[in-house]
């Protein structure tokens, strides 16, 4: 019987500047038996134009990720929650007065998942070896929690972690919404100080999530703080990798 097979959405931000947690996803998904490709002409998913308001240009680039994923029928894992949301929910928006995109958009929307719903619920595997003496805080992100209703997953793969201890934050943003926290810098810089206040009393020496956009965030308000915490992807979690997103 041939291994599972899989086309990976790396997401932009991993792509260019956290290539490690690219690295680390891919590992775990090989320790799971699956088979990874990797389509090169993949860009963005469009989700920061949707955001914004210019649907023409995300149009654009969600026409294009169809295009390139509907080469293979294999499922399409992502390890972000907002980009996954982006074509789970985005595209359907995105297409909703043109019935033949529309199809095409729904059809990759029904096989996509974010990872850890993919290793958990489509694969059944919590497991893989990782073990750490390290204290870690959870932060469930907004897209992944609200809006693809992914909680429980990325919590029973860092249970199986063995010597991990494990603190779920309470479900709150951390401000950074992508371009909200250009245009809305004062309320974006209010939201995250909460979130680092809430870190910095959990005594954890790290923090992880699903989605690097968050980490980011988190991080470098960390790091002006002058905090010793760092952020890690859930991948890096389940690789054994050391905490720093760098």
């Amino acid at each position: 019987m041939s291994p599972p097979a899989i086309q990976l959405l790396v997401t932009c931000l991993i792509d260019g500047l956290f290539p490690e947690v690219g690295e680390s996803v891919v590992e775990v998904l090989t320790r799971a038996g699956v088979d990874v490709a990797f389509p090169p002409a993949q860009t963005c998913c469009g989700q920061p134009a949707f955001n914004a308001g210019y649907w023409d240009e995300a149009r654009r680039m969600a026409r294009h990720t169809i295009e390139v994923f509907e080469a293979s029928p294999d499922p399409v894992v992502i390890p972000s929650g907002s980009c996954a949301h982006m074509i789970r929910h985005g595209y359907l928006e995105l297409f909703a007065d043109e019935p033949a995109w529309l199809s095409r958009a729904r059809r990759l929307a029904e096989r996509t998942s974010e990872l850890t719903e993919y290793l958990v619920d489509r694969l059944g595997r919590t497991g893989f070896g990782a073990a750490s003496s390290t204290r870690v805080a959870y932060h469930p992100s907004c897209h992944l929690l609200r809006g693809l209703g992914v909680d429980r997953q990325p919590l029973a793969l860092l249970e199986q972690v063995r010597g991990l201890d494990i603190l779920r934050l309470e479900p709150e943003c951390c401000g950074f919404g992508g371009v909200f926290s250009i245009e809305q810098a004062d309320l974006s810089a209010a939201m995250l100080e909460r979130k680092l206040a809430a870190i910095e009393s959990a005594n954890v020496t790290a923090v992880t999530g699903c989605d690097v956009s968050c980490l980011m965030q988190i991080e470098g308000g960390l790091r002006k703080r002058g905090s010793r915490v760092r952020c890690l992807h859930l991948a890096q979690v389940l690789a054994g990798k050391e905490p720093g997103l760098r």
